[in-house]
């Protein structure tokens, strides 16, 4: 599969994005905060995008245009928009298109956009003993089940087990491939291990198993010099990973509060901005992570 250009996608992606934001209502844009004193701006975020480094290398940009505190916690995306949906966050950066759906339509987000994309790759031992290397990734999930659950010597395959987006995303290639999770896949043997951590943890959980393991492709790179682990399946429509930024929604933020995550959101989407996502990581890694 040819990966579709960033522009293109980047720009087909806001279309359909809008529709949401439209039928949700969006505030006005965000303007800078005059000098004095910084506004305090809490983000709940995913591992996956944390662990890339990303939001670390944008957080003094950001600070220093707004006069603002940019916080940040980071957890899966379903703990990330639990968070949000009690307020006690003023701003989302997600990936997971289902679940943000969701929060939208309870009324709890405002002004979505997507501001970057990558891709899931199934990382596994060098050896591949599943034998799945250039496989279709539904293809590759029924062999691993089927190796996993007739009990074949070397076959483990590490999930989230999170309620993250990427757990969200495995669940769907199970899904696509005519399991059903919950009854089949969940406490299916010994090869089948929900590791209930980050991406980054959840990928050293699998180097020390020399395992199979679900992950974003930022992630990958940015753990890849501490692994032993090399992507078997690196393409397939069903592999597409969308990042969302949102602003929070609650009768009990004030005026500036809602400003100060719009102003993140617009921060996110600026042409400025969205050059050094796309050129992040080529120093580092010798290619882009977004």
């Amino acid at each position: 599969m040819k990966k579709i250009s960033r522009s293109v996608l980047l720009l087909t992606l806001a279309v359909t994005v809008m529709i949401t934001v439209i039928s949700a209502g969006c505030t006005t844009p965000g303007t800078p905060t005059p000098p004095g004193e910084k506004e305090k701006v809490l983000l709940a975020t995913t591992t996956s995008l944390y662990d890339t480094g990303l939001l670390d290398y944008l957080k003094p940009m950001f600070e220093e245009q707004y006069n603002a505190e940019l916080l940040i916690t980071s957890q899966g995306t379903g703990k990330a928009l639990e968070i949000a949906s009690r307020g006690d966050a003023d701003v989302l950066a997600v990936h997971s298109p289902a679940q943000e759906n969701a929060y939208m339509d309870s009324g709890k987000g405002l002004n979505r956009r997507c501001f970057a994309y990558n891709y899931f790759i199934i990382v596994g031992p060098e050896s591949d003993p599943a034998g799945i290397r250039g496989m279709e990734p539904v293809e590759a999930f029924r062999k691993l089940y089927e190796l996993g659950t007739a009990g074949t010597p070397d076959i483990v395959f590490i999930s989230r087990g999170d309620n993250s987006g990427t757990h969200s995303k495995e669940k769907s290639i199970w899904t696509t491939a005519g399991y059903n999770y919950t009854t089949d896949i969940q406490k299916s043997g010994t090869w089948y291990v929900e590791a209930g951590r980050g991406m980054g943890e959840t990928l050293q959980l699998a180097n020390e198993k020399q395992a199979y393991t679900l992950s974003d492709e930022g992630t990958y790179l940015a753990y890849k010099g501490d692994l032993n682990l090399v992507p078997v399946i690196d393409r397939g429509d069903i592999l597409l990973n969308v990042y969302s930024v949102i602003t929070v929604y609650s009768d009990t933020f004030t005026p500036e509060e809602i400003t100060a995550a719009n102003n993140f959101v617009d921060f996110m989407i600026s042409p400025a901005v969205q050059d050094a996502i796309g050129t992040f990581g080529v120093d580092t890694y010798g290619k882009n992570l977004f």
